[in-house]
């Protein structure tokens, strides 16, 4: 079987790099990747993407091994029909590790045709971080490096107004355009890089808020055979998703004109607002995926599927999603079809969703997704919601890392590991709960202030350590 790469396939000739990306992943690629190509093909939109990997550690190397091209599987069910679309992206002109190759990095910047930035760095990527410098090749924080290839731009193109960008994050954080933004004048200031250039970012860059509602599980690792054998050459690069594409942007007639998705058919809404989209995609999607994570690997699942189909495991995600529906002041009717569609899509039997997959940075996800949900639940009924409670303790229970003698998925950064680990070591559970829930640097603030959490999470891991999480959540919810 050949291997994928342009010579092969006949796609020599590249686009120009309109499009910088911070993001190698999975979903940037069955997403973002996905929609230019959808513009490309339908608009003539002719652009290429640069793709920039944020991490030191990174896909980089296998995506410029096949030259950018991958493997696009959109598995899913309409109208009681199982359908597979299959589609090759070829937007991917260059990929880039700043660590290996800060001077193509750097490079980016003076791209003539560049227009847009695009990012999805996880929750935990738009931070500011003092100890980041100009000179280091490059700084940690997304919005360092971002700043660096900004002021690169700048003087290269002597401050061109006309050369300003199109901002674009996609991280499932509250205001994400406006936080990056204000981090990226932060970084102006620490690093003293002067009005003229203070007021190009601000004036010349615009910045747009966004949601992003696509389920992306990923490599089909199980299914792999089976997807390989429906092509006529190898791809170490396949993405599997399902169909359904919400891709909601702030911005008015001038982005609508940068970005001509109304031409197309695909799911691209540019309005005033993205708030009534977010609130209810975030709460409720992310939120019981995030939230069942802990409690499902806990038990012994490994797919989300599996996960919604169980009995027990399925109540309880219900359960969740009850409890958060409470907490939204939005049309009771809009959110009972919102949580239908939802449920419908956690139960694609060709999405194998795995819940390792979705445990990266569960801590800041949880403080973003599930905590605004528990904390309105407990302000509106003056007590704690059973199944969102039992959730967070479930979390605790996971970041120790260690269950019935195996290790657990936890994937996050070294410093919240540690400050877990540290923890746990305490040894009693009230010590340990008090510790964890009172991290502000965690939750954003002192969780222990709410009446009755640490005694009721205290309880909730007692059941969980000696009765496991059924029947140690049958007991809890007696309480």
């Amino acid at each position: 079987m050949k291997k994928l790469n342009r010579i092969n396939t006949g796609l020599e000739k590249l686009q120009p790099i309109k499009v910088v990306q911070f993001g190698e992943g999975n979903f940037l690629r069955a997403f973002v990747d996905y929609a230019f190509q959808r513009l490309n093909k339908e608009v003539d939109f002719n652009a290429g993407i640069a793709i920039v990997q944020p991490l030191k550690e990174g896909m980089i190397n296998m995506i410029n091994d096949q030259d950018g091209l991958y493997t696009l599987f959109m598995n899913g069910i309409k109208k009681g029909e199982k359908i597979q679309d299959i589609e090759l992206i070829t937007t991917i002109v260059k990929a880039i590790n700043p660590y290996a190759n800060f001077a193509d990095y750097l490079a980016l910047a003076k791209e003539e045709e560049l227009q847009f930035i695009v990012s999805n760095t996880t929750e935990a990527g738009i931070e500011f971080i003092e100890s980041d410098t100009q000179d280091m090749q490059p700084p940690v924080a997304f919005p360092a490096k971002l700043t660096v290839l900004l002021y690169e731009r700048f003087t290269y193109f002597n401050g061109d107004a006309a050369k300003g960008l199109t901002i674009i994050p996609c991280e499932l954080i509250d205001y994400n355009s406006e936080t990056l933004k204000k981090y990226i004048l932060q970084y102006c200031d620490l690093w003293e890089l002067g009005v003229d250039f203070k007021n190009w970012v601000s004036d010349a860059c615009t910045y747009h808020s966004t949601l992003v509602d696509r389920i992306v599980p990923g490599y089909p690792r199980a299914e792999i055979e089976e997807y390989n054998n429906k092509l006529d050459y190898q791809d170490n690069l396949i993405v599997a998703a399902e169909p359904f594409f919400l891709w909601a942007i702030e911005g008015g007639a001038d982005l609508r004109a940068k970005l001509p998705f109304h031409k197309t058919n695909l799911n691209v809404k540019i309005v005033d607002d993205i708030r009534p989209f977010k609130m209810i995609k975030v709460r409720i999607l992310n939120g019981a995926h995030t939230a069942m994570v802990p409690f499902s690997l806990l038990y012994g699942n490994t797919l989300v599927m599996e996960t919604v189909n169980g009995d027990f495991t399925g109540k309880f995600v219900n359960g969740v999603i009850g409890e958060i529906s409470e907490t939204l002041d939005m049309d009771k009717n809009e959110i009972h079809a919102y949580t239908e569609e939802v449920m419908d899509r956690f139960k694609n039997p060709f999405i194998k969703h795995a819940l390792a997959d979705i445990a990266l940075n569960s801590i800041s996800k949880f403080k973003v997704r599930v905590l605004p949900s528990l904390v309105g639940y407990y302000n509106s009924n003056k007590k704690l919601p059973t199944n969102l409670t039992f959730s967070l303790a479930c979390l605790i229970q996971f970041y120790k890392g260690i269950w019935n003698n195996e290790a657990l998925p936890v994937k996050d950064s070294p410093e919240i590991v540690e400050a877990f680990t540290n923890a746990w070591q305490l040894g009693s559970l009230d010590l340990v709960v008090a510790k964890i829930l009172s991290n502000d640097e965690f939750w954003g603030e002192d969780l222990t202030k709410i009446s009755g959490l640490s005694e009721a999470l205290v309880l909730a891991l007692n059941e969980i350590e000696a009765n496991g999480i059924e029947k140690g959540f049958a007991n809890f919810s007696k309480q």
